[in-house]
């Protein structure tokens, strides 16, 4: 179980910006958010969006999770490793092979993780979903060019007391042709001069009324989300299972 404490540290660390719905960033110039509504319309609108009751999704290092956007339960899977948990009340459970072990220092340590960890790897998967989100400070920074040379409309992005790492800095990708966000790069001070990362943000398709991306590939090294799926209904008892659970559809 180390092995999972340890990556749950590691991926809460480029969580720039917590999950809240709605209002428009304070600090957004209006270029900026010209740009953000284009992506927010393009990616299936903000009805669509909020109308959207389960997001789930793979993430990096084996993880699995579903989230209830109604009811804040987080369901979260890492091999025979189950928690269910929510993200209001902060409280829940976690199990390995079925068996509840929260009351252990391990399981305890699981349950402190998990808010982060909702952050993290929701923004992974929603981001241009968040670009307006209270808190964010949304610039235009010009036009530029992806990876792959298309032309782009820069954001920048940084964060006013919000999420758990509100020292990093992003810069969004917007093709100007599509509206979509076509790449992200990752600062984990606003200050550096250069991102930790540079990644595609890319392999879209439509899941319920929501328009997602699976790839997260860096130049040379592909990465992608498998198991996407949005939805308004789950089968019973999937939010409180024990055990790993048939991936949703």
């Amino acid at each position: 179980m180390r092995f999972v404490l340890s990556f749950l540290h590691l991926s809460a660390a480029v969580a720039g910006s917590a999950l809240l719905l709605g209002c428009s960033a304070k600090s957004a110039d209006p270029k900026a958010t010209a740009v953000a509504d284009r992506v927010l319309t393009a990616m299936g609108g903000a009805n669509a969006w909020n109308s959207t009751r389960y997001l789930a999704w793979d993430f990096f290092g084996g993880q699995y999770q579903i989230w209830d956007k109604q009811t804040s339960d987080f369901h979260w899977e890492k091999d025979t490793l189950v928690a269910n948990y929510n993200l209001n009340t902060k409280q829940g459970h976690v199990y390995s092979r079925g068996k509840d072990i929260s009351a252990s220092p391990a399981g305890q340590k699981v349950l402190e993780t998990l808010t982060p960890t909702w952050i993290n790897n929701s923004y992974w998967l929603v981001m241009p979903f968040k670009l307006k989100d209270p808190g964010v400070n949304l610039t235009y920074k010009g036009e530029g060019k992806t990876m792959d040379g298309a032309p782009a409309d820069v954001l920048g992005m940084t964060f006013n007391k919000v999420g758990v790492t509100p020292e990093n800095r992003y810069e969004v990708l917007v093709n100007r042709a599509t509206g979509l966000v076509d790449e992200w790069a990752y600062f984990p001070k606003a200050t550096d001069a250069q991102p930790a990362f540079r990644r595609h943000w890319n392999e879209y398709s439509r899941h319920g009324q929501l328009l997602l991306a699976a790839g997260r590939s860096e130049a040379d090294k592909p990465a992608r989300f498998d198991h996407v799926a949005a939805a308004q209904t789950v089968p019973d008892g999937v939010m409180t299972s024990k055990v790993p659970v048939t991936k949703i559809l």
